[in-house]
């Protein structure tokens, strides 16, 4: 069966424009078109773009997401590799929790700044204001600018003094 570009987004779960997008990088290869020059998909397609789906759900980028695809297409060799691929991708979610755990503690750490005054004085901005007690912010300074322990990046934690 045959089904249009919108059918085949609803099927996915996605936008159009996604479609027309993953055409465009080659990860969809160009569909059939009607006598009225509709793009054309069929159930393959349909698959094909929820394996697409699936692997942008686990992070996993447009070059390797090609890769796969053509192992999946030609299997010419183990697939060891496909292992590596997910233990990087995994190793990159757990330094992922570790920075956002760490984040957390200095969020919570903030809360406990606040001592609910009302005339200007509030805790939790004047320690945003003070960087240099940050331990986070510090390590921004000291040029661990995508390295420090709390994930932040130059300019993004709210810490004024390194912009």
């Amino acid at each position: 069966m045959k089904m249009r570009i919108g059918e085949l987004a609803r099927m996915a779960g996605c936008q159009v424009v996604t479609i027309r997008y993953y055409e465009k990088e080659g990860l969809l290869p160009p569909p059939e078109r009607s006598d009225g020059n509709y793009r054309l998909y069929d159930e393959a397609q349909v698959e094909r773009l929820r394996f697409i789906r699936h692997c942008r759900l686990h992070g996993m980028t447009l070059d390797e997401i090609r890769q796969l695809l053509e192992f999946q297409e030609n299997p010419v060799s183990d697939c060891s590799w496909v292992d590596d691929l997910v233990s990087r991708h995994i190793e990159n979610v757990n330094s992922q929790i570790a920075s956002l755990q760490q984040l957390k503690k200095r969020l919570e750490a903030l809360r406990h700044e606040c001592s609910g005054g009302r005339h200007g004085d509030c805790g939790i901005l004047q320690s945003l204001t003070a960087s240099d007690d940050c331990p986070f912010c510090r390590n921004l300074k000291d040029g661990e600018r995508d390295g420090a322990p709390c994930g932040h990046r130059a300019g993004r934690c709210g810490h004024k003094g390194h912009a």
